[in-house]
């Protein structure tokens, strides 16, 4: 007997459930919200806040018409490699196989944004003489787009310091041995960048053991007009 009034009573609910979803459908209802509310004690879920948008890069914002979206990372340590992000084009990173200790270089045209060369310069062991035959023949306009890994400046003559000094850099005449550096200028830049960033190595303060912390730095970078090159 008490198991037939149990069974009446889901039966009613059961009827009284459907015929409200069927009510609320007709009348343009959410149904599937009712369903939940059900189902959670006649409670309805928060709405979940929906995601940032990411742009070019990882942006935060999409950059101007004629412009380039940039993100530099530079290496972690001697461990993790540099990342070098152009348009939402990964042009340098060890996923690459294509970073090296020291200075990671992309040219890139000013006027189009076409990648012309990259290419990377060992400052502890290797030669600045190759790194000196890189920056000086540059054209008027090419963008310069700079990310240290390990030891960016132990090989660093006066010449190649003011190569970048003329290119924007106010950082590259004091860079040394285990900087962490990140760096966008340009060839005939009439002003220094705003566009770089540069952390001392520094027992005091450095994140890892003997090596200051990663930089990471973004921004959009306005195309030349071809007149202007």
């Amino acid at each position: 007997m008490r198991f037939a009034v149990a069974l009446r009573a889901v039966a009613l609910v059961l009827l009284l459930g459907f015929t409200w979803l069927l009510a609320n459908s007709m009348l343009g209802g959410d149904g599937n919200s009712l369903i939940r509310m059900l189902f959670s004690g006649g409670q309805e879920e928060p709405t979940p806040e929906p995601r940032p948008r990411k742009y070019k890069c990882g942006l935060s914002a999409p950059c101007p018409l004629k412009h380039l979206a940039f993100r530099l990372t530079s290496g972690a340590a001697n461990v993790i490699g540099p990342k070098i992000c152009l348009e939402d084009k990964i042009l340098v990173s060890s996923a690459k196989n294509n970073v090296g200790r020291g200075l990671n270089i992309a040219l890139v045209n000013g006027v189009n944004g076409e990648v012309l060369e990259i290419k990377a310069f060992d400052m502890w062991a290797g030669d600045v003489s190759e790194l000196l035959k890189f920056l000086r023949p540059l054209h008027e306009g090419t963008l310069v787009f700079v990310a240290s890994f390990d030891d960016p400046a132990t090989k660093l003559n006066d010449e190649a310091r003011r190569l970048f000094e003329e290119l924007g850099s106010t950082a590259a005449k004091e860079l040394s041995f285990r900087d962490s550096w990140v760096f966008v200028g340009a060839k005939g830049i009439e002003n220094k960048s705003p566009f770089e960033q540069r952390m001392k190595n520094s027992k005091s303060s450095n994140k890892y053991e003997g090596w200051p912390e990663s930089l990471e730095m973004d921004g959009c970078i306005p195309l030349r007009s071809p007149l202007e090159t």
